[in-house]
């Protein structure tokens, strides 16, 4: 049998082990060291972040922005059903009642058009999901947070390296728009640290107390800078910083970015090239609005129900290729509705039932993967 060819694997570029040695012999192991502020300034000096904090997961960033938004009960966020149980959990634990807004019918990012519409004096944040590194239409939502006093935080979990052009022409990165913004350097994401994620602050009314609440909710940074003669509790807060280990891991793959992301969209472009002249998956091939641009985080297919998704599921096995669906709808899940009267999301109940994401990672056979597909006749 042909050697299995799994959804996921880990790219490693070769200074993983030299990087983390180095952070060992330093003997500063804790986090916010040297590898820690390289890559929290690789990323203001590239995207433009106006600050950016390493965290041990795109959740914890999550939870931090849930703390500096000041959400707590009573209080409402709106989020596209069809995310990660961290999106939603980032803001339950203060809480908040998540409000679900529908996916687009052309992508399975959230419906811009449906948002306005739930929105209530209880609003206090909304949270557009860039799925598979495909911009939201920031103009829009950015347009309805100042319109109705709300906050915006950006999920770009998946959209490293990806951008959004707005209304003016101007392409910004994703993570930048919104007043707080989460990234993740999960194993499954385009650049990894194992775990990991990054909260960036892009309204400066946020900075300082950002930096609390990442130290425990001290000022211990203020303090190790020399700004104060000691430090101690001033808010709440976790410890929501990783270790060197894990930055200096990032180090070495953020020096590798641009080689991976080439290296990503050929992968990317290959599956869209050849699955554009296959006779059944050439009708479920993925879209994106033109105001965006593409990460190759992933590639997925959007097949016609839940059977011809398991199917094709199913014969992808027989070829020793693991092909995965993604997320069930949160706004369908027990605990929600233990919480909440159920409401319909056509759009995000499509996407549950039948999208499916083929394999995608740096060194993967990708022929073998094309091939197999071609030999499914839907």
């Amino acid at each position: 049998m042909n050697e299995y060819i799994g959804f996921n694997r880990p790219y490693l570029t070769g200074k993983e082990y030299g990087y983390i040695e180095n952070a060992v012999e330093s003997l500063h192991l804790s986090g916010n060291g040297s590898f820690t502020k390289k890559c929290q300034t690789y990323f203001e000096e590239r995207y433009g972040f106006s600050r950016c904090l390493l965290t041990s997961s795109c959740t914890d960033a999550l939870e931090m922005a849930a703390i500096l938004c000041n959400v707590g009960p009573g209080d409402e966020v709106i989020m596209p059903s069809y995310t990660f149980v961290s999106t939603a959990n980032a803001f339950v634990l203060r809480g908040a009642k998540i409000v679900f807004c529908d996916s687009r019918t052309d992508h399975p990012g959230m419906d811009e058009d449906q948002l306005e519409a739930l929105i209530t004096p209880c609003t206090k944040v909304i949270v557009p999901v860039h799925y598979a590194g495909v911009a939201c239409d920031m103009d829009k939502i950015m347009a309805l947070a100042e319109k109705h006093g709300v906050f915006v935080v950006e999920d770009a979990a998946q959209a490293i390296d990806s951008f959004y052009t707005d209304g003016r022409g101007v392409q910004r990165p994703l993570g930048s728009i919104g007043h707080l913004a989460a990234f993740s350097f999960h194993e499954t994401k385009n650049i990894i640290s194992g775990e990991g994620g990054m909260l960036v602050i892009n309204h400066p009314e946020f900075e300082k107390r950002a930096e609390v609440i990442w130290e425990k909710g001290t000022n211990r940074s203020a303090f190790f800078r020399g700004e104060v003669d000691k430090y101690g509790w001033m808010d709440m807060g976790s410890s929501f910083l990783p270790s060197e280990m894990v930055a200096a891991f990032l180090w070495a793959q953020l020096e590798s970015l641009d080689d991976i992301q080439s290296r990503r969209k050929a992968i990317w472009t290959a599956y869209y090239d050849a699955l554009s002249l296959h006779p059944v998956l050439k009708n479920y091939l993925p879209q994106r609005p033109e105001w965006t641009t593409n990460n190759a985080h992933m590639f997925y297919l959007v097949l016609s129900s839940l059977e011809q998704r398991s199917d094709l599921i199913a014969f992808l096995k027989t070829k020793n290729i693991q092909a995965v669906f993604h997320y069930q709808s949160l706004h369908a899940s027990p605990f929600h509705l233990q919480r909440e009267e159920p409401v319909s999301l056509p759009n995000c109940e499509r996407y549950s039932d039948c999208l499916v994401r083929l394999p995608f990672f740096y060194t993967m056979d990708q022929g073998r993967v094309i091939e197999a597909l071609n030999q499914w006749k839907g």
